[in-house]
């Protein structure tokens, strides 16, 4: 377990902060760096708290759980956060990297490539409710200061946190043993009584399209706008969010493979129901790769499981 205390825009915070007092269900939210440095400082669950900059206090402001970190577009940052990127606009958003970009001269783009600290969880302390810095913490730290629980100021961050969590209703995670779990292993979670509210489905989404290279996993196809994340076996169905429970599909494929006319084998060999023929007289490009070893990550932990297709050619694959 590990922690992580980095100086946020002003700017973000309030946004994001107003749009939680909103909607309690914005939990996720996307903590973006103008260039594409990357960050390894954390794990998925580890703590990540919100120092605000120096001239607005240099106090904490809230606190997260770190979810991944990837590379985006900034096309592609919006299509998936929005407004949790911490602006109202994509206009907004990509002014604000443009600005940040043009003091380290960095060449024009029109859609640059951005640094994602995906988190979840996220939340803010209410005005005058700010907390203070761990001891020894360098106000002038431009990228933050990482802990880990060897630090003298180890303890100190930990009460930082949970009491930041506690003041939002979130429930402190035990060391190490619950941080993924919590993560990834809890699909719902029940917000003010009334509705449930999927954690991490902005991290799945954005995740399958950096894992599958912005390709259709079935198909091929590149064109962007047409590929979403599909969930092997359903969150409504104990699903998770986890890459091996999901695909990179076009829109279309998504849909057939969510109503059992496609299908993958234990060999990650693509399956094609007849009743995709008897009910629509159609389906020659699929029938033609029947049978063929579909696009896969790189990472053999990436793929798809045998629990995962197993479960979907019992329960939902036509026969």
């Amino acid at each position: 377990m590990r922690a992580y205390v980095f100086p946020t825009d002003t700017s973000w915070a309030r946004h994001l902060a107003a749009l939680q007092a909103q909607d309690r269900a914005q939990t996720e939210a996307n903590f973006w760096v103008p260039s594409g440095t990357g960050f390894s400082a954390l794990s998925p669950g580890d703590r990540f708290l919100f120092r605000s900059k120096a001239d607005a206090g240099g106090q904490i402001i809230g606190g997260a759980l770190f979810a991944d970190y990837l590379r985006l577009r900034v096309s592609e940052a919006w299509r998936f956060y929005g407004e949790a990127n911490g602006t109202a606009s994509m206009d907004d958003l990509m002014g604000s990297i443009t600005r940040y970009r043009a003091r380290n001269n960095a060449a024009p783009d029109p859609d640059p490539e951005i640094g994602c600290i995906l988190l979840t969880d996220v939340t803010f302390l209410p005005p005058g409710a700010e907390l203070q810095l761990p001891r020894g913490f360098p106000m002038n730290a431009t990228r933050g200061r990482g802990y880990t629980p060897d630090h003298p100021a180890w303890t100190e961050v930990e009460q930082i946190f949970a009491e930041v969590m506690q003041r939002a209703g979130v429930p402190v995670l035990r060391p190490e043993s619950d941080a993924m779990a919590y993560l990834t292993g809890m699909p719902r979670q029940r917000v003010d009584g009334a509705h449930w509210v999927r954690r991490g489905q902005k991290w799945f989404a954005t995740k399958m399209l950096t894992t599958y290279q912005r390709t259709c996993a079935i198909t091929g196809s590149h064109i962007a706008p047409t590929l979403q994340a599909a969930h092997i076996r359903p969150v409504a169905k104990e699903g998770r969010h986890r890459t091996d429970n999901g695909l990179l599909l076009r829109s279309d494929v998504h849909i057939l493979f969510d109503q059992g006319y496609l299908g993958l084998d234990e060999r990650h060999q693509l399956q094609v129901s007849r009743r995709l023929r008897d009910d629509f007289g159609n389906g020659s490009e699929f029938y033609s790769r029947a049978g063929e070893v579909i696009s896969l990550p790189d990472k053999s932990a990436d793929r798809p499981s045998q629990e995962s297709v197993t479960w979907h050619m019992d329960t939902v694959f036509q026969r």
